[in-house]
């Protein structure tokens, strides 16, 4: 069975704690967009073979684990922190305040969550556990990788049809040569994060902000 050590990970925690979530995100370093983040609660027969860490699955598979897991899990949040409050608050703090509002929105609150890295949420109620490269581990957060990849790369996808001259739709607003390109060229637009370095340089730079 592939990928099967995620799924046994899983049951041998649930041995102690019977209702397991799983939390991650997506979406911390590109320039521009949200960061999302999920979390999700799996059931015991919960098994399929192409769940992994989102970076190591294809675009198609994605996709449909995304459905899959949408339709099969015993519950799931989907959190979405935008641009400028990521730039008020600085990612890290908006990463960790939408991996805590994913986990306190659920209906199935976990015995135990299981939160991708080494940076838990302050004052969190709920039990916790960080797991580094906890998606490459675990089968909930493996499946919450799923969810906010796919979230966020349809929202980037919308957001192409909007500010088409950047390519949203192919880079995801990560900082790759086209991207910065089109950032020389045509300033920033409304939803990048003016506080990330790149960003920041060409808007002191030429000082332009696309609104179109």
């Amino acid at each position: 069975m592939k990928n099967k050590h995620l799924f046994d990970n899983d049951l041998f925690l649930k041995k102690e704690y019977s209702c397991l979530a799983g939390t991650d995100e997506a979406g911390r370093g590109p320039l521009a967009g949200p960061v999302v983040c999920a979390s999700v609660v799996l059931p015991d027969t919960f098994y399929h073979e192409d769940l992994n860490d989102s970076k190591k699955v294809s675009e198609q598979k994605r996709n449909n684990l995304f459905d899959i897991i949408k339709k099969e899990a015993i519950d799931y949040s989907i959190v979405i922190i935008e641009a400028e409050e990521i730039d008020k608050i600085n990612i890290l703090n908006a990463t960790l305040k939408g991996m805590q509002q994913s986990l306190t929105n659920l209906e199935q609150q976990p015995d135990l969550a299981l939160i991708d890295g080494n940076v838990s949420p302050k004052n969190m109620q709920i039990n916790h556990m960080c797991v580094k490269s906890g998606d490459a581990k675990h089968a909930c957060i493996a499946a919450a990788s799923i969810l906010a990849k796919v979230t966020r790369d349809n929202i980037m996808t919308e957001y192409d049809s909007i500010y088409p001259q950047y390519g949203f739709a192919k880079h995801k607003g990560y900082p790759v040569a086209s991207h910065l390109k089109a950032l020389e060229e045509h300033g920033q637009c409304l939803i990048h994060r003016t506080t990330y370095k790149p960003v920041k340089d060409i808007i002191e730079r030429i000082g332009t902000i696309e609104n179109n």
